[in-house]
């Protein structure tokens, strides 16, 4: 796994794990108190509301950034791995490997094929119990 992480990919994930402490949120509500209590001091006047709005609208802003950053990589990573089982059991669709990348009416196809699937094994089973299904009494270990 030889390729460098770029800066932004490494800032990304320190900023993932740092905003996703308690502590951080603890920060976060604090300095809202703060600039709360502040409001009198200022005569709750239209700059001491510009400072929250101003600095909550570029926090919210870059933030949109670095949580798609992750999402991206977590994402990619969940179909790599979920690619690799599906390519390891024999039993699997190989033609499911790469789905997310298929245009958006082959995933339809897809799932209507699977809702088919689901209809017919639901028709199959009846009034069965999951229990009974799998050869045991209900209740048994």
């Amino acid at each position: 796994m030889g390729a460098k992480r770029t800066i932004f990919d490494r800032f990304a994930r320190w900023t993932e794990h740092q905003l996703g402490r308690s502590a951080t949120f603890a920060l976060a509500f604090s300095s809202i108190v703060l600039w709360g209590v502040t409001g009198p001091f200022f005569a709750w006047s239209d700059t001491w509301q510009l400072v929250i709005n101003t600095g909550t609208t570029i926090v919210t802003f870059l933030m949109v950034f670095v949580i798609q950053n992750t999402q991206n990589r977590d994402t990619q990573a969940l179909h790599l791995k979920l690619d690799e089982l599906i390519r390891v059991n024999s039993a699997a669709r190989n033609s499911l490997m790469g789905l997310e990348e298929k245009s958006e009416a082959e995933v339809e196809d897809v799932k209507s094929a699977f809702v088919a699937i689901a209809s017919t094994a639901e028709k199959s089973v009846g009034n069965h119990t999951p229990a009974s299904i799998a050869g045991r009494r209900p209740n048994s270990p």
